[in-house]
């Protein structure tokens, strides 16, 4: 387990970073181009950028980011 001291500021920049990255991957997520291995491997990453979000933002803003559920193709 590891600590971390962030200043508000900091925190806000690292909230503001996971956001527009998950973001990102639910826009991706929603592609029907890309192979489903590869979706797989993005929503394993999602979870994990999910997790560190979960410690620092709210919980209204975790709402917003909980991952749908996929539908079978």
């Amino acid at each position: 387990m590891l600590g971390l001291l962030l200043k508000d500021m900091e925190q806000k920049e690292i909230e503001y970073l996971l956001k527009r990255e998950m973001d990102e991957l639910l826009m991706d997520l929603e592609d029907h181009r890309i192979d489903h291995v590869v979706k797989r491997a993005m929503e394993e990453r999602y979870k994990i950028l999910y997790q560190l979000f979960k410690r620092l933002a709210s919980k209204h803003d975790c709402i917003r980011y909980v991952l749908p559920k996929r539908k079978h193709q």
